[in-house]
């Protein structure tokens, strides 16, 4: 592979980074306060959101860590070594914790939107195909004008 097309792809690979770190200083921080003020009466709220977020975002860094040495590796004509197969094995692993993370998550997150939005859960049922963006266009429950019975 040509230095300018790792060259290239190692610049990427930075450039992935700075967006997550912009969203985790200024981002994520609002997000939690906005949590705990949802929810005064629960007092870990915040931290949960803190978990959450920044604990996806250390394997997110470590991925891009091992994507950079991979790269490294293929610039000094090692790409098919046992270091590139256990940087390629950590990339996974970090894929599957941050993936992991939001799953569990996920549950924090809906608590979080049924309180912001509580149209969304409408007599024990969750309508999945109307977001807030789309809710102009659709309504629910069906008006009589909406049936198509």
């Amino acid at each position: 592979m040509k230095q300018v097309t790792t060259l290239f792809l190692k610049l990427a690979v930075i450039f992935m980074g700075i967006p997550v770190l912009a969203l985790c200083i200024f981002l994520v921080p609002h997000m939690a306060n906005f949590a705990a003020k949802l929810y005064t009466n629960i007092a870990p709220m915040k931290y949960l959101v803190f978990i959450v977020m920044y604990g996806a975002a250390v394997p997110f860094y470590f991925a891009l860590y091992q994507a950079f040495n991979l790269l490294r590796y293929i610039d000094e004509h090692t790409a098919f070594s046992e270091l590139s197969v256990k940087a390629l094995k950590n990339i996974k692993c970090c894929a599957i914790t941050i993936s992991g993370l939001y799953v569990l998550g996920l549950p924090l997150f809906h608590f979080i939107a049924k309180k912001v939005d509580p149209s969304y859960c409408i007599n024990g049922t969750h309508h999945h195909f109307c977001f807030v963006g789309y809710r102009r266009f659709c309504s629910y429950p069906p008006t009589a004008s909406t049936r198509s019975d």
